[in-house]
C-alpha cells in the first residue's frame, strides 16, 4: 500500500470495518459513548476513498491509572486484514494521540486484544495487567502511554 490519509469521521463511518473485524461473529458496535462531543473518531482511507483503518478516542477515567488528570481511552481500533503491516495502523494511532495530546489529554489506555499487543508496545504503550478474559470477544491486557504536555513533540 503506498499510503493513507488520515481524517476525522462521523461514529457511523466506523461502524462497518469495527463489526468486519472486532465482531465478526456478532456483537454491538455501537457503544456508549460514540456521540459524545468529545469523542473523536478516525479513518484511515487509501487513495480511492476506501476506509480500511477506524479507532476512537475518548475522554474516559483510566482503570489502572485513577489520579490521571486527563486520560482518554482508544476503543475500536480495526484495520482491514489486507493492509496490516503497511503502516495504516500506526497512522491512525499517531494521528490520534497526537489530537488526545492536542486535547490536554495526559494519557491515553485501552484494552488490547492479547495478538495485538505487539503493536501498541511498539508505538510506546506498556502492558499494565495480566491477561483478562472479554467475554465473547477472549483474552485482552490492559495497556497505556503517558503523553507528552501540550505543545511539546513526542518521539517514535
Amino acid at each position: 500500500m503506498s499510503s493513507v490519509t488520515v481524517d476525522e469521521v462521523p461514529a457511523g463511518e466506523t461502524y462497518a470495518l469495527r463489526g468486519a473485524v472486532l465482531r465478526p461473529n456478532g456483537g454491538e458496535v455501537t457503544w456508549p459513548g460514540d456521540e459524545d462531543p468529545a469523542t473523536f473518531h478516525l479513518a484511515a482511507r487509501t487513495p480511492d476513498g476506501r476506509v480500511v483503518g477506524v479507532v476512537r478516542f475518548s475522554p474516559t477515567p483510566c482503570p489502572w491509572r485513577p489520579l490521571a488528570k486527563d486520560p482518554w481511552q482508544l476503543r475500536g481500533m480495526a484495520t482491514e486484514t489486507a493492509v496490516r503491516g503497511s503502516g495504516a495502523g500506526r497512522a491512525l494511532l499517531d494521528d490520534g494521540l497526537a489530537r488526545v495530546t492536542t486535547r490536554g489529554g495526559d494519557l491515553v489506555w485501552c484494552d488490547a486484544r492479547v495478538t495485538a499487543a505487539g503493536f501498541y508496545e511498539r508505538a510506546g504503550f506498556t502492558v499494565v495487567t495480566e491477561p483478562y478474559d472479554k467475554p465473547g470477544i477472549g483474552p485482552h491486557v490492559g495497556m497505556l502511554i503517558d503523553l507528552p504536555a501540550a505543545g511539546a513533540s513526542r518521539s517514535s
